[in-house]
């Protein structure tokens, strides 16, 4: 059995092999589709087109808990960490001792299989340590705040600080606007960051989210959420047309506010799911219904079964008298995001209501780059005033220089530019 399978054998590189319960066929795992099945290959020479687990053993668990709860059906499987070089061999192996053997033999296998009972042990045991040492301490800094395991899902070291590079971004920024520790907590960024973005032959600057998510290969890489002029409801969206009300609910609530059929391009199937909207960027998020959770309670008020209902079904529910974290009653309109993965309180407001107070409360800064070109600190302190600015030295795609006037919109977050002067006129009527 031991020269079968070893998920415990150290290797800079493993990766998984899958057992499926109801065909008892071995794979190698290559990832976990959008709706949360197993994509895998056959153990076949010549393929390479497998997940690669370059992590220590202590972060593997972090690693296989993100990736047990993709899966929607994880009792279906059983997975092996095997090493990357041995995985085509002990897949092949694998196969043939369950073709031979037993149901019972067969069932001896979960001894060697990760087990998310164990991984999770292993993550409780470091939360215990690490809070325990932070008690001796006697205090928290803003340090050991952010390099607490147990409170963020990616820890400082596992930032790909070379790829932010790329894109003009580093601590000191993030720190700066507040985005930081919504990035170690797998979150996106809570403003649109302007970010140069490469397009064919040109680079251009751009609007986006950032957010912190695990490859195929379970290392860490920067997921780019650019900013969408609008949705085009006339296009089906994995399958699903959207009706009028669809489009008014997504673009006034965020949230289309009912359960609907969504393809999955994997495996062509149908699964039940809500969709909502990214209401900086305009990008639609589905997620499938196994993965809604509603709590019991929200502000101190427990929810009826009832009530839990309607918020799984992704409609909007009024709810009387919470209590605020200043001990103050308060009503709103609660309504589960997919965007959020959990339940929002809308008060009410509209889409552009929204952007509004979110910009003003999280943009603080003006871009210190407009179309490629760095601006100077007379410019960047006209722009935090409200006023005009010039600039000179602009290139178009089509390598002409232009110049013009920049002016700052703190409710987009984004520099306007006109050729014209906008304070010439203002000059001719006084």
């Amino acid at each position: 059995m031991n020269n079968i399978v070893n998920h415990t054998a150290i290797s800079e590189v493993s990766t998984l092999l899958v057992l499926r319960h109801r065909s008892n066929s071995v794979g190698i795992v290559q990832a976990v589709s959008p709706f949360g099945n197993v994509i895998d290959v056959e153990p076949k020479p010549g393929v390479d087109t497998i997940m690669q687990i370059n992590l220590s053993e202590s972060s593997f668990t972090d690693f296989y808990t993100h990736f047990y709860h993709q899966l929607k059906n994880p009792s279906e499987y059983s997975f092996f960490k095997v090493s990357e070089y041995e995985a085509h061999e002990t897949a092949i192996g694998l196969q043939k001792y369950i073709q031979a053997s037993s149901d019972s033999e067969r069932s001896d296998l979960e001894d060697y299989a990760v087990s998310i009972e164990a991984v999770n042990a292993i993550k409780n045991q470091n939360y215990t340590n690490e809070e325990s040492s932070v008690e001796g301490n006697g205090f928290k800094n803003e340090s050991t705040v952010i390099d607490n395991h147990s409170q963020f899902r990616f820890q400082i070291e596992d930032v790909p600080w070379e790829s932010l590079a790329e894109i003009n971004v580093d601590r000191e920024k993030l720190d700066r606007i507040g985005a930081l520790e919504f990035l170690l907590k797998g979150h996106k960024t809570p403003m649109l960051i302007q970010i140069p973005l490469s397009e064919e032959y040109s680079v251009s600057m751009v609007d986006a989210r950032l957010q912190l998510r695990l490859d195929d290969r379970g290392e860490v890489v920067i997921r780019i959420h650019r900013l969408f002029e609008k949705w085009d409801f006339n296009k089906k969206f994995m399958g699903h047309r959207f009706t009028k009300e669809d489009e008014l609910n997504l673009l006034n609530y965020g949230n289309m506010g009912r359960v609907v059929g969504l393809v999955d391009p994997w495996t062509d199937e149908v699964i039940p799911g809500l969709i909502s909207m990214d209401r900086l960027t305009n990008e639609l998020i589905p997620l499938r219904m196994d993965l809604v959770r509603i709590p019991q309670v929200i502000c101190g008020v427990t929810l009826s079964p009832e009530q839990r209902k309607i918020l799984r079904e992704g409609k909007r529910l009024f709810v009387e008298n919470m209590l605020s974290k200043k001990g103050r009653l308060f009503s709103a309109t609660l309504q589960f995001s997919t965007d959020k993965q959990a339940v929002e309180f809308l008060f009410d407001r509209m889409l552009k209501d929204f952007r509004k107070s979110s910009q003003e409360e999280w943009v603080c800064e003006v871009p210190t780059m407009f179309r490629g070109r760095y601006l100077r600190k007379w410019q960047i302190d006209k722009l935090k005033a409200g006023e005009t600015a010039y600039i000179s030295g602009l290139v178009s795609e089509l390598g002409k220089k232009y110049q013009g006037y920049m002016h700052f919109d703190k409710e987009t977050g984004r520099i306007l530019f006109s050729f014209k002067n906008p304070n010439a006129k203002k000059k001719l009527t006084t």
